[in-house]
């Protein structure tokens, strides 16, 4: 119900025009002696102007289909028209001297009464508001009541407008605008309208309910397939069967008795289920559960039996500081989650992992141009000759200086790299700044044996990028000969190598380049395929070198020496050198110097360091780090 100051156009305008007509006409008086040749007959004498058009006036105010009454400065009824007295079921005379607030509900509202109190002061020129009235009959209507002043009298023309059919009609319209015309359930807009204003009301109130709220967000699995191969009116059917049972399920629950609820369809095949002042997160799990029985029960439509899945994601919180879209968003991503673990299965938003998320998210916005702004650094880890302690190489290992999140270690952000294709970029920093860093070495200590350097290579660099020519255009750049370049692909990458991959590993072995395969033993251990590929180094994972390790005065596992050895005498055979990872104590690095092992690398020669801690080393022998602790857990290969 609101007030205003704005002119109706009605047909009150006309009436309260004749109204002011009436008080400013003045009754013709005969000027001069009368004339002799046109007689007037006192008897038949015309009517004065004004007791005419009062009659006028009177008869069209009391024949006017749209109710009036007229009210005197005290609020006090002076006449109304019988449309107006049939409205209130009653007589025109009965209703004289009445309130006329009283009549038609002004007083309701604080802000109508104060501009209705101004009208009749004369201080507002115009109010019209919206009541809900109640017809003598026992139906009620919707009417718009308009005031106005009557000019000259100091009264107030009021006028009272049925527009219940107009409502209905708003109301129909706002219906078909709010609800989803498949399913019938509220739409993405009613939704959000009705979540925003449960935080609101949750924000203020005090004692009236948990101020809590929770959502399970769902999306049907599969859903699409349904609709590529039954047709969009199968597809149709069965949404509407599952909102049937949403609808059901929410009902079901009871949470009439402690809030609201809502079942609304946001689009395509995603659901929400809205309760408002929840008691929890058990609640809300109780609720997807039944959810997720519900759905996976098989639908029989047009004598078509299906069976679908759903995956849910769940969020419960204080209403307190939570937002309609931060809400949505933390469901959305629960529902990620819920899908990315499986599907056919409801997900608890979790906090510590959505910081995850974010920090990834972060992190894979500003990668790319980290690259331009010179944020990453290289260390060197030593690759060392078991036999005579010597460092032969060095592997080459990125880190992220970010701004705000400190160091990154490969582990954080390579894989990010890979997904959105910055790590062909990266990799060619990583490239060169590598090769002229093994050629600087070489340079600045001439009377030593030059050291190899090892870079790591993502299969996504050969597919995306021509990986044959940046090695070439490097080396030729940098002066560094091919022979002291290595680069380290994943067993998994490696071994499904066709095509493409295969082509480019050839030829950069061609131009002698040294090909590792990194993490061996973890992947496909195709021994086969090893044969036809052009590789020159393996690298034994970590897990095994691990088994060689005594822990707690556990002797070594035997099965594990017993598999390297093995892989050693194949690798040799197939004229390949063989690093293992992650050595970390002595013990480890004399067995595997005995079962023949090339080359060692860990933190029992040293962690990753900085070009000029490996300047010092070459040329010298390379024993523990002073730092290392024999029993110390070994890190991510990667670091």
């Amino acid at each position: 119900m609101s007030g205003t100051s704005e002119g109706t156009g009605s047909a009150a305008d006309s009436i309260r025009s004749a109204i002011t007509e009436r008080h400013m006409a003045v009754p013709a008086v005969p000027s001069g002696p009368a004339d002799p040749g046109n007689p007037v007959n006192p008897a038949i004498a015309p009517i004065p102007a004004a007791e005419s058009e009062s009659r006028d006036y009177r008869a069209a105010f009391n024949a006017a289909h749209l109710p009036m009454a007229v009210v005197d400065r005290d609020g006090r009824v002076v006449t109304a028209n019988h449309a107006f007295a049939g409205l209130l079921g009653s007589e025109p005379q009965a209703l004289v001297r009445r309130c006329a607030a009283d009549l038609v509900d002004l007083g309701a509202e604080a802000r109508t009464w104060a501009a209705y109190q101004e009208v009749l002061r004369g201080r507002q020129a115009r109010l019209r508001c919206t009541r809900r009235l109640k017809h003598p009959d026992g139906h009620s209507l919707w009417t718009e009541v308009t005031l106005g002043p009557v000019p000259g009298t100091g009264n107030v023309l009021l006028s009272v407008a049925d527009i219940s059919d107009r409502r209905d009609l708003q109301a129909r319209l706002r219906h078909l605008q709010m609800h989803d015309p498949v399913t019938r359930l509220p739409n993405r807009a009613l939704f959000f309208e009705r979540l925003s204003g449960a935080l609101e009301s949750a924000s203020y109130e005090h004692g009236g309910g948990t101020g809590r709220i929770g959502l399970c967000y769902l999306d049907l699995d599969g859903f699409k397939a349904v609709n590529d191969t039954l047709g969009h009116r199968v597809g149709d059917r069965l949404l509407t069967a599952v909102a049937a049972r949403l609808s059901q399920c929410a009902d079901q629950s009871g949470y009439g008795r402690t809030g609201g609820h809502l079942v609304a369809r946001l689009g395509g095949d995603e659901f929400a289920l809205l309760v408002e002042d929840s008691t929890g997160t058990e609640q809300l799990a109780e609720l997807a559960r039944s959810v997720l029985t519900a759905v996976q029960e098989p639908f029989d439509l047009a004598g078509q039996r299906l069976s679908v899945s759903a995956s849910i994601g769940v969020v419960e919180r204080a209403a307190a500081g939570t937002s309609a879209t931060g809400l949505m968003q933390a469901a959305d991503t629960t529902l990620y989650w819920a899908k990315a673990d499986g599907k056919a299965r409801w997900t608890l938003f979790d906090p510590e992992r959505n910081a995850h998320r974010m920090t990834r998210q972060a992190l894979s916005s500003t990668l790319r141009p980290a690259v331009e702004r010179g944020e990453f650094a290289l260390e060197y880890q030593p690759l060392v000759d078991l036999d005579s302690g010597a460092l032969r190489g060095v592997e080459a290992l990125v880190r992220w200086n970010h701004p705000q999140f400190g160091t990154l270690t490969p582990n954080r952000f390579i894989g990010i790299a890979e997904e959105d294709g910055s790590i062909v970029p990266l990799g060619q920093w990583v490239l060169r700044t590598a090769c002229r860093q093994a050629r600087r070495w070489q340079i600045e200590q001439p009377s030593d044996a030059p050291v190899f350097v090892s870079v790591n290579v993502a299969v996504r660099q050969v597919w995306d990028s021509d990986l044959v020519g940046d090695v070439a255009e490097i080396l030729a750049e940098t002066g560094l000969a091919p022979q002291l370049l290595q680069l380290e692909l994943t067993e998994s990458a490696v071994m499904g190598s066709a095509g493409r991959p295969l082509q480019a590993l050839q030829a950069l072995s061609d131009m002698g380049v040294r090909i590792a395969i990194d993490d061996f033993g973890t992947g496909y251990s195709n021994l086969a395929y090893l044969s036809r590929l052009p590789v020159s180094v393996l690298k034994l994972d970590g897990s095994f070198v691990k088994g060689f390790r005594y822990e707690e005065g556990a002797h070594p596992n035997p099965a594990d020496e017993t598999i390297v050895e093995a892989l050693v005498q194949l690798a040799h055979r197939l004229g390949l050198t063989v690093t293992a990872e992650c050595v970390e104590t002595a013990g480890q690095a004399a067995r595997l110097r005995r079962v023949g092992c090339d080359t060692g690398q860990g933190w029992l020669y040293s962690r990753a360091v900085a070009p000029e801690v490996i300047a010092r080393m070459i040329g010298h022998r390379v024993g523990p780090a002073p730092a290392a602790q024999p029993d110390e857990p070994a890190p991510h290969p990667l670091v």
